[in-house]
């Protein structure tokens, strides 16, 4: 069954209406989604799933506004994202949506406790209290001891883990995680997932997964497929 969402509830956090996406390919237009329709609600986890290539990562970036879609709107808490200002925009990427990535995207001159302050720092918060607040965070991910670590010196999964301590770090209303375990070995990969439902427990973040992974679509309590363009709820 198609998914197709026409209300909007009062506990939604984020709308997808007709969103199509194409690209130009040898001269040809490809369409990877189809009017894409969808809610997410915060507090609650959903995986996206679909073989290579189906356009899940599209997907992913357009929810964030990373990429903009050819057509169709992402409404976050009822606000087009497409119309806001500069400074909204920045803010909506900085304190309500945190992203973990396949791969962790850390920044190799920093140390651990330095990479997880990254997004207060940019909210310009004080060093002092950025510091505090990681070494907290740090601590509930798993990384007590690590915090002066470099992060090559860490395995993928602690990667993986300071990714994740940095997107929460301003307490996002949604966890947006693209393929988050697809480089990791299979045990690694599951405690990452449910590191990832630890947070919508403990802070009732929104999470929202694309894997090919099955132990993701088990451990979500919704289930998207994306399938010739369009989402199908499994």
């Amino acid at each position: 069954m198609v998914l197709n969402f026409n209300s909007i509830g009062i506990c939604v956090s984020i709308i997808i209406k007709g969103i199509r996406k194409r690209f130009m390919q040898g001269g040809k237009e490809l369409f990877v989604l189809r009017g894409v329709n969808a809610e997410f609600e915060k507090g609650k986890s959903y995986a996206i799933t679909g073989v290579s290539g189906t356009g899940k990562s599209t997907l992913l970036h357009i929810l964030a506004g990373l990429d903009q879609p050819t057509e169709g709107y992402v409404y976050f808490d009822k606000k087009n994202i497409s119309r806001f200002s500069t400074t909204e925009e920045d803010a909506f990427l900085n304190k309500s949506i945190g992203l973990v990535f396949q791969s962790p995207y850390l920044i190799s001159e920093l140390s651990v406790l330095e990479n997880c302050m990254v997004p207060g720092l940019i909210g310009q918060k004080s060093d002092a209290a950025c510091k505090e607040k990681a070494l907290t965070i740090l601590e509930k991910v798993g990384l007590q001891g690590k915090e002066h670590a470099s992060p090559d010196s860490l395995s993928g999964g602690e990667q993986q883990r300071v990714a994740i301590a940095r997107a929460i770090f301003n307490n996002p209303e949604f966890l947006l995680a693209d393929e988050p375990t697809g480089n990791l070995d299979i045990e690694t990969g599951q405690k990452i997932v449910d590191l990832l439902l630890q947070c919508k427990e403990k802070w009732g973040m929104g999470i929202i997964i694309s894997s090919h992974d099955s132990y993701v679509a088990h451990k979500m309590e919704h289930v998207l497929r994306l399938e010739n363009g369009v989402l199908i709820k499994e």
